[in-house]
């Protein structure tokens, strides 16, 4: 055999090379993950100095109880309005009374107060929306010669803009309700801005004190809810939706602008209020027939008692006799050795 001759065996090692595999895709999402924190991280700074310090305690104090905002809104984040919520597995109830307080950080945040906050949020965004119509009119060669006819001012029922007559532009001819060209444009300007927002509108007419004819059965009455219903169709016929109409007034000379001179012409105009939700509530609350909520500005009377009648004045002399007759029957059951008792 080969090993008996003498001959030495051949021992040939074979190392195997085995390449490494690739090490995966995890760090893809360690980094999404980082991404995502440092997202939500800016997110948070953004949010830090775009809000007053009333934004912040109210955002705090949700997230410290968000039970406690259930008026006015949904407690939850995100609401699509179906399924069941954690107070109803549960069994209880998040109804808030209006002594309800959240304390937070040394911040009492009372109903009043929030319902503060939101409005003072609302008119913001109204002071941006007058800020918005008026960059538009004064980039816009054609209107800015009509800026002078165009009022607005941002006032508790929301955003009031408000187009009067001129001596040498007026909006309408004398008696008529035919929209002059230049209010088409006007309004058409108007129109591409108030449709982007979702408040209803409150369209009203007014007049001079000047009577324009002598018939009977057609006046100013007449004349300035016509004016208004023609500035409605206008504002339709430009992008606004039938949803966002609210009312259409007429007023005639009822509410001048100038009281010092009822025959100026600044007070023939066509007012559109882009109603705040405060005011879109009464107005809805008119319309149902329903009580109007107590206005600070004009607080209920006070409540004045109905005068007796006979029959009570009856009942309160009884009332009184049996009284004194209890009181006679005691001083003359007590004896002198009782009353020395007593004393």
């Amino acid at each position: 055999m080969e090993f008996e001759s003498g001959d030495k065996p051949v021992i040939v090692r074979r190392v195997k090379k085995v390449q490494r595999g690739h090490h995966g895709g995890a760090w893809k999402v360690a980094f999404a993950d980082f991404a995502t924190a440092m997202m939500a991280f800016f997110l948070v700074l953004w949010l830090l100095e775009a809000t007053s310090e009333e934004e912040k305690a109210a955002i705090s104090g949700y997230f410290s109880d968000p039970t406690a905002f259930t008026e006015g809104g949904s407690p939850y984040v995100i609401d699509l309005g179906g399924g069941l919520k954690d107070d109803q597995y549960s069994g209880e109830s998040n109804v808030e009374t209006p002594d309800t307080k959240i304390q937070d950080k040394g911040i009492v945040l009372t109903e009043d107060t929030v319902q503060d906050l939101a409005a003072r949020i609302e008119s913001r965004k109204f002071q941006e929306l007058k800020k918005t119509l008026e960059t538009r009119i004064e980039q816009d060669p054609t209107l800015r010669k009509y800026r002078d006819q165009i009022i607005m001012d941002v006032t508790k029922d929301g955003l009031q803009i408000q187009i009067v007559d001129a001596k040498s532009r007026p909006m309408f001819d004398s008696g008529s309700d035919e929209i002059k060209p230049y209010m088409n444009e006007i309004l058409h300007a108007l129109a591409g801005t108030i449709s982007s927002v979702p408040n209803g509108l409150s369209i009203t007419g007014h007049t001079d004190a000047e009577a324009f004819t002598e018939r009977s059965d057609y006046s100013n009455w007449e004349l300035s809810a016509d004016r208004a219903n023609a500035a409605r169709r206008a504002l339709l016929k430009n992008g606004v939706g039938e949803k966002q109409m609210a009312q259409v007034v007429g007023l005639a000379s009822s509410m001048l602008y100038d009281k010092d001179d009822p025959k100026n012409p600044i007070n023939r105009r066509i007012s559109i209020l882009v109603m705040s939700e405060r005011s879109e509530a009464k107005l809805k609350q008119q319309q149902e027939g329903k009580p109007l909520p107590m206005d600070e500005d004009f607080p209920a009377p006070p409540k004045q008692e109905a005068p007796a009648t006979e029959e009570d004045e009856f009942k309160a002399f009884e009332r009184l006799r049996k009284t004194m007759t209890r009181k006679q029957r005691e001083e003359t059951s007590t004896t002198p050795t009782q009353q020395d008792e007593l004393f």
